[in-house]
């Protein structure tokens, strides 16, 4: 039965429920697509990009599963600390921070900031 509606995402009369605003699921998907597009990134979306581009980055300058690197370096390529994962502290106290397998230490070392990077280890569950 119609109801006299019309589909907002194409136009076509809609069929159903007096509610429905779609004719199928087909527009209503890509209804919903197009209309995210022109949003502003999520919160999420703006999270995930970031961690992944930090992971990216840290596994580029820690081939051998240690490493140590000037905190300006990575900083110019992208990368931000104040998103990770998780975190480990070691015996002496020091808290790396790990973005799923990779971590990071900032360290300041003949008064140059440098990141001591980690690769997660089995001992550190």
């Amino acid at each position: 039965m119609s109801n006299g509606k019309q589909c907002i995402a194409c136009g076509k009369i809609v069929f159903g429920r007096s509610d429905k605003k779609f004719c199928d699921p087909y527009c209503k998907s890509n209804y919903h697509y197009k209309r995210a597009l022109l949003e502003s990134p999520r919160f999420y979306n703006r999270v995930d990009n970031q961690l992944k581009l930090n992971r990216k980055i840290l596994k580029n300058y820690n081939k051998a599963g240690k490493a140590t690197v000037r905190t300006s370096i990575l900083t110019e390529e992208g990368f931000d600390p104040k998103f990770f994962t998780h975190y480990w502290k070691n015996s002496k106290g020091d808290v790396y921070l790990f973005v799923y397998e990779y971590g990071f230490l900032k360290t300041i070392e003949a008064n140059i900031s440098k990141y001591v990077l980690v690769k997660w280890q089995d001992y550190m569950n």
